[in-house]
């Protein structure tokens, strides 16, 4: 048998206090109780920690170097129950927050600045990714949360974050491309670089409902899943596309973003109904403040 935390809190009181009535009368036990506990413990270890006589009470030499051994166990004791504490409070523990590119550059910093100072003891990673393998992600744990595009599905838990205009992304000198905005439909005679439809089928159905609307079928001469690329595409000449305005800041030279009239789009905060890690509540908790309380006018 191993002594516990209680009779080793008890022993340190005792030493602290060379008595066992100032002792018991900090620890509010009876001295007989705890009279029998140190007893118990010096029984236990096989050892006398503690000499006792008229003028009080005094460590003997083993108990001399048990006591700051006592003193660490006691303290790394402590230090276990407030991680735990922290993370059922959801102040501590591990995340993995997935992004789609266009959601990085505007939103991601000030959530992650803000995870620092809000929750240290909260280890949050982040990884760029595809739209399907985020949805994938979350559904099977590799992710706890992530910013996303709607439409998702209707098996993940979604929170609007920020909304901004949806761009027609022109190159440089292209005759709309100083325009305050432009309607999708007087874009219908332009050749289109756009993401592969299988990147994420509910898009595609989304951008075809909003291109019957405005009375023409996109002439589509490349797909690529890479905005980035997207945006390289347009600059060349080779065509124009559609983003989020804040995805003008992945490249600054080359293209102008000029908001297609009527079209926003939102960025959401995504993770799995099934998650219901009290430190994934605190994040979405501190990025929806974030959200609320950021100046994305410039980027969004």
């Amino acid at each position: 048998m191993s002594p516990d935390l209680r009779q080793l809190r008890y022993f340190v009181a005792v030493a602290e206090e060379s008595s066992y009535t100032r002792a018991a009368e900090r620890l509010v036990i009876s001295q007989q109780s705890l009279s029998q506990q140190m007893t118990l413990l010096e029984r236990m270890l096989g050892v006398k920690l503690l000499d006792r006589d008229t003028r009080g009470t005094s460590l003997t030499a083993i108990g001399t170097l048990f006591l700051p051994e006592a003193r660490a166990v006691l303290a790394r004791a402590d230090e276990a129950f407030d991680v735990v504490a922290r993370a059922a409070r959801g102040e501590a523990g591990s995340l993995c927050l997935a992004f789609l590119a266009t959601t990085t550059n505007h939103l991601l910093p000030p959530v992650v600045r803000a995870v620092r100072q809000r929750l240290p003891d909260l280890r949050l990673t982040t990884e760029e990714t595809t739209i399907s393998l985020l949805v994938e992600g979350l559904r099977k744990g590799r992710y706890d949360v992530a910013f996303s595009r709607p439409p998702l599905v209707d098996d993940l838990r979604t929170r609007t974050l920020v909304s901004e205009p949806v761009c027609a992304v022109l190159p440089e000198g292209h005759p709309l491309a100083g325009r305050a905005e432009v309607t999708l439909a007087e874009l219908a005679g332009e050749r289109w670089v756009l993401t592969p439809r299988s990147s994420w089928e509910p898009w595609h159905q989304a951008f075809d409902s909003s291109f019957q609307a405005a009375g023409f079928t996109p002439d589509v001469v490349h797909r690529d899943a890479s905005v980035q690329a997207l945006l390289g595409l347009v600059a060349a000449g080779v065509g124009i596309t559609r983003l989020a305005r804040s995805a003008g800041n992945l490249r600054r030279t080359g293209v102008v973003f000029v908001p297609i009239t009527g079209e926003r789009v939102s960025t959401e905060l995504v993770w799995s109904a099934g998650n219901d890690s009290a430190a994934l509540h605190s994040l979405l908790d501190v990025v929806t403040e974030v959200a609320a309380s950021t100046d994305f006018t410039e980027s969004g």
